[in-house]
């Protein structure tokens, strides 16, 4: 197993990550129980992911004063994915003054009087902005195709209309970084019996899931349509192996790390007013 230094070679992250174009992919290949960023000790890995949202932080504070770029993070996933779990754990020491999240639910009638990326370019972050969406645009691709409200000729229009969508907003500054969170069926049976047994948790359960449950088969199946159709050069898709939190964490906090740091952050030039300049 390689040392958890952080950095993971473009080979090792190219086997997460979806091919543009998808071809040869299949989410079948990708376990959903490896812990490929890990280092087998779960202690060492929680630590590890305290240590990288603090330099997450570090790298906020310059992102937002550099102002040249704008970061979309999107979590997608099933039920009991981890979703609200990678963002308390990824994003905890971060100012809440550059960082906004936003979780999306169905369509409100205002919303579906208006085309269906209406509402997610309005929640899209502004220059020096972290942004990150508990679900997406996605559910678009995901919900009505399950549930035959769309055709298979209006799925693939979507496609192209959301490749089209996530170019304008890297052509016009965004970092887009994709992460499908990647759960077992036996996971996820597990986490949902412990949002039953818990009273603590009942608010996350709803009769509905259980419902949604038994199309798992169909949205294993959507989401590897999707994935392939929309992994693109500049917004490709990585499939987190996510039955263990912490890996799931691991991961995700080094990834978005990295990418910071390869974006050569910096704080504006000095003011030459300021050079000299001595408060009485």
């Amino acid at each position: 197993m390689a040392k958890n230094n952080g950095k993971r070679s473009q080979s090792e992250l190219a086997r997460w990550q979806v091919p543009v174009g998808g071809k040869g992919f299949a989410l079948k290949d990708c376990d959903p129980g490896a812990k490929p960023w890990g280092n087998g000790d779960k202690n060492g890995d929680k630590a590890r992911v305290t240590e990288l949202s603090r330099e997450i932080d570090a790298l906020q504070d310059v992102f937002w004063a550099d102002q040249r770029f704008k970061l979309l993070v999107l979590l997608q996933g099933t039920d009991t994915a981890g979703k609200d779990g990678t963002i308390r754990a990824v994003f905890k020491e971060t100012s809440p003054l550059g960082v906004r999240t936003h979780g999306w639910k169905a369509p409100s009638t205002l919303e579906r009087s208006h085309d269906y990326l209406w509402r997610i370019h309005a929640m899209v972050p502004a220059a020096g902005e972290f942004m990150i969406h508990n679900r997406s645009h996605y559910e678009d691709v995901l919900v009505p195709v399950v549930n035959g409200w769309i055709d298979r000729k209006t799925t693939e229009q979507r496609y192209r209309q959301i490749n089209d969508f996530e170019r304008l907003l890297t052509e016009t500054g965004t970092v887009i970084m994709k992460f499908m969170l990647h759960i077992s069926f036996d996971e996820q049976r597990q986490r949902l019996q412990d949002r039953i047994d818990d009273p603590t948790k009942h608010w996350k359960f709803s009769l509905g899931d259980l419902e949604v449950r038994k199309q798992w088969k169909d949205y294993q199946r959507a989401y590897e349509n999707l994935l392939r159709a929309t992994s693109t050069e500049w917004a490709p898709w990585t499939v987190v192996p996510a039955d263990s939190k912490t890996h799931r964490n691991l991961m995700i906090a080094t990834l978005v790390r990295d990418k910071l740091q390869s974006l050569k952050l910096r704080y504006p030039p000095e003011d030459p007013q300021l050079k000299g300049c001595i408060v009485q």
